[in-house]
């Protein structure tokens, strides 16, 4: 993983100003599989749940 102060630092070479430190290479990751394993996902699902059940609880009787 590149590090913004070694990309700022290497500025200063010679030819290195040109030169961008992510380049063509990225990691695209598909939505579906970051929301599997994404704990943020997790606690939204959960929450969204726990909140339906409640609801159906509270106005039902």
């Amino acid at each position: 993983m590149t590090v913004v102060v070694d990309a700022v630092d290497e500025e200063g070479e010679e030819g290195a100003s040109d030169r961008d430190p992510f380049g063509e290479d990225r990691i695209e990751v598909d939505r579906r599989a970051m929301d599997r394993v994404s704990p943020a996902a997790w606690v939204g699902r959960l929450s969204t749940r726990l909140d339906e059940v409640v609801g159906r609880l509270a106005w039902r009787r």
